[in-house]
C-alpha cells in the first residue's frame, strides 16, 4: 500500500488554502506591497495611516523613537505598548525604517479581528421565551 496518493491529496488542498491567503493579505491583493511608511520618520499623522494604528500608538511610537533612537529593524516596534506580535503582523508589510514613505491613505483594518461586527445577537423564539 502506498501513501503518496492520500499524501498528495491532504497537501495539495492544504497548499492552496495558504497561498489563497497570503493573496488576500491586504498589502498584495490591493497592489500595496511597493507602500510603506518610514517609522524612524514618519510623523503621528503618517503613522496613523497602518492598520489598526489611532492617534495613541501613534504618538507613542513617535514618543520611543524620540526617547530611544531610530528602529534598526522593523522588528524594534513591538518594544512600544500596544504594539505585540499579532498588530506586528499586520503591520509587517507596511513598515520600513528606511527609504521614503509612499502610503498616502490609510489602510482598512476591517475583518482583522475575526469578530460579528455589525450583527445583532439571535433572538429566541416566541414560544422559549414564554413560560407554560
Amino acid at each position: 500500500m502506498t501513501l503518496r496518493p492520500i499524501v498528495r491529496a491532504l497537501v495539495v488542498p492544504v497548499l492552496g488554502l495558504s497561498l489563497s491567503g497570503i493573496a488576500a493579505h491586504p498589502a498584495v491583493a490591493e497592489g500595496d506591497a511597493q507602500k510603506t511608511v518610514n517609522i524612524n520618520q514618519a510623523s503621528a499623522a503618517e503613522l496613523q495611516r497602518l492598520p489598526r494604528v489611532g492617534a495613541k500608538l501613534a504618538q507613542r511610537m513617535v514618543a520611543h523613537r524620540t526617547d530611544h533612537g531610530p528602529f534598526k529593524r522593523v522588528e524594534d516596534v513591538m518594544e512600544v505598548k500596544g504594539v505585540g506580535e499579532k498588530m506586528f503582523a499586520s503591520l509587517k508589510p507596511y513598515l520600513t525604517v528606511s527609504g521614503q514613505t509612499t502610503l498616502a491613505a490609510k489602510v482598512s483594518s476591517a475583518g482583522s479581528r475575526g469578530g460579528r461586527r455589525g450583527k445583532s445577537p439571535q433572538k429566541k423564539p416566541a414560544e422559549a421565551q414564554t413560560k407554560s
